[in-house]
């Protein structure tokens, strides 16, 4: 009896996609079923550049942080502890919004590694040469979790950053 059912249901299905209906197969709003990868992500632009961001519509947001160089730098690569100045774009990814730049203004200066930042940026800034560009996609436990500055709770964050200065390691 349930074939039966389950035949008559797959047919009704194969008559709604014929006319256009899209009822059968799930809801257009539902969750998608793959978590993007950093080639899932549109970026535009060159190190110096302001990028453009474009998150897609058709996978979720990684539960991992996941870095993927756009550009690898040929200067010094960034170690913890060391002051490094960065240019960067971030996007929610809730609202595929650019939330702030620093491309236009002065770089971002930071001590890699020395908790001045989020976890997201200490961990996923390591080993980045200047004159690089790196693609962030930060979850929500390596940013701002519950919230905070103007960030919605359990926001993942999508950086391009660029590393403007990073000074030769002391030997």
């Amino acid at each position: 009896m349930q074939r039966i059912g389950k035949i008559a249901a797959v047919a009704a299905c194969a008559v709604a996609a014929g006319s256009g209906l899209t009822a059968c197969g799930g809801d257009s709003d539902a969750a998608p079923s793959r978590a993007c990868t950093a080639d899932d992500i549109a970026t535009t632009g060159s190190f110096g550049q302001a990028p453009e961001i474009t998150i897609p519509d058709d996978c979720a947001p990684p539960a991992k942080l996941v870095t993927k160089d756009l550009s690898v730098g040929t200067g010094a690569a960034a170690q913890q502890g060391q002051a490094v100045a960065m240019d960067y774009t971030v996007v929610t990814w809730s609202d595929k919004k650019q939330l702030d730049t620093s491309f236009g203004k002065e770089p971002f200066t930071l001590h890699l590694g020395a908790g001045e930042v989020i976890q997201g940026w200490d961990q996923g800034l390591a080993g980045i040469k200047q004159g690089g560009r790196r693609l962030l996609i930060i979850p929500p436990d390596l940013a701002y979790g519950q919230g905070g500055r103007g960030i919605a709770p359990n926001e993942t964050l999508v950086f391009v950053a660029d590393a403007v200065a990073v000074p030769a390691a002391q030997s």
